[in-house]
């Protein structure tokens, strides 16, 4: 049995140890270096400020995957639109342990009033592109061979999801803390 709940900076290093494998091993994440303790406690305290950053454990506490949501971009103009990742453990892949997390961020990121979520999503990462497509997901664009990993250049694909009605007056995104 798995159980959702708010990540911590004492998760970092399993986190870290979680992410460490698509970093040297794949190219769902263009990061090419492993980061350090200190800077993912950092990530974590960022996006902790305004959005979710949830981690998935076992009966015994073991993180098997995590998901947060970050602004889209830095500009007034983004407020309402956040972009997702989703980890899981190698290990605990095809468990439905991702579709437990990507619920329990949407249903926080809809009510904190977050309209558009976007995912970055590596062409190639086709199963990444399903599990998006099942939620909702619609492409809305292809940027051709802009990452370059590996000896070989990548296409990104963005998709996205609306949460919340689009409105003439918009009310600022709830911070996740602040949430009942």
């Amino acid at each position: 049995m798995t159980s959702i709940r708010r990540a911590t900076e004492k998760d970092a290093q399993s986190l870290l140890d979680i992410y460490a494998p698509y970093i040297t091993k794949t190219t769902i994440t263009f990061e090419d270096v492993i980061p350090t303790l200190e800077n993912f406690k950092q990530r974590i305290r960022n996006i902790s400020e305004t959005f979710p950053y949830l981690v998935a454990v076992d009966d015994d506490n073991n993180i098997l995957g995590y998901a947060y949501a970050h602004l889209y971009g830095p500009r007034a103009a983004y407020a309402w639109t956040a972009e997702a990742s989703i980890y899981i453990d190698y290990n605990y892949k095809g468990h439905g342990l991702g579709t437990k997390l990507y619920q329990s961020l949407e249903t926080a990121l809809k009510k904190q009033g977050v309209v558009s979520l976007m995912a970055c999503i590596t062409e190639e990462n086709t199963n990444s592109i399903k599990f998006h497509e099942k939620f909702g997901y619609k492409k809305v664009g292809t940027f051709k061979k802009v990452g370059f990993k590996f000896n070989h250049w990548l296409d990104v694909t963005w998709m996205q999801k609306t949460l919340n009605d689009r409105l003439d007056e918009m009310e600022a995104v709830k911070p996740y803390d602040q949430l009942s």
